[in-house]
């Protein structure tokens, strides 16, 4: 009876170690990684990237509900083509950067999925020091052997928020020369660790 429980203990535990080896580890590249956005200005839009995007993506291929992010985006890497620009965007009438450089998103939750590339993801973004629970959808674009000898993975997200949500005034202004809706792209690729 003893050998039989050992047996059974035995395989219980390579069970647990096999499902933990399903939830692969990426750390996010930063060079290969941008935050896109476009927001109304004036009777246009102005589009612009965050290209400073660190963080890390937990990602269970058999399972997405098993699957996570930690990012943070530093609003310093701000980039709309036009330096002066940017350099006012930075400024406390906007993006306040010397009191909030950084906006981070943490998951809580990924719906289970019958697609094992695509899903939908429940997190918390910090911005401007305001906490929002956000849900949108995500996708997988795959996942391939790069030329310097990693194993990366692509992932491609889109939501909508509202600057006003997160205590932005200018957004608020009504007849203001720039809008409140702001269309946000993540293209996030990954590089894995385990």
């Amino acid at each position: 009876m003893n050998g039989f429980k050992k047996i059974v203990v035995l395989a219980g535990l390579l069970a647990a170690t096999n499902a933990m080896a399903e939830v692969e580890n990426y750390k996010i590249d930063n060079a290969h990684s941008f935050a896109n956005f476009s927001i109304r200005h004036v009777a246009s839009k102005l589009s612009g990237t965050f290209s400073d995007v660190t963080g890390n993506l937990k990602i269970d291929r058999d399972n997405l509900a098993n699957s996570s992010v930690d990012a943070k985006i530093s609003l310093l890497s701000v980039n709309t083509s036009l330096a002066k620009r940017d350099e006012h965007i930075k400024k406390e009438e906007y993006l306040d950067v010397g009191h909030f450089a950084d906006m981070q998103f943490v998951s809580t939750k990924v719906l289970a999925s019958k697609n094992a590339n695509e899903s939908v993801i429940t997190g918390k973004l910090t911005l401007h020091g305001v906490t929002k629970e956000l849900t949108f959808p995500f996708k997988v674009l795959g996942y391939a052997n790069d030329p310097w000898g990693g194993y990366r993975t692509g992932i491609e997200a889109k939501t909508n928020l509202k600057a006003s949500d997160f205590g932005f005034t200018w957004a608020a202004k009504a007849g203001g020369p720039v809008g409140d809706d702001l269309e946000v792209t993540l293209l996030i690729e990954g590089v894995k660790t385990n």
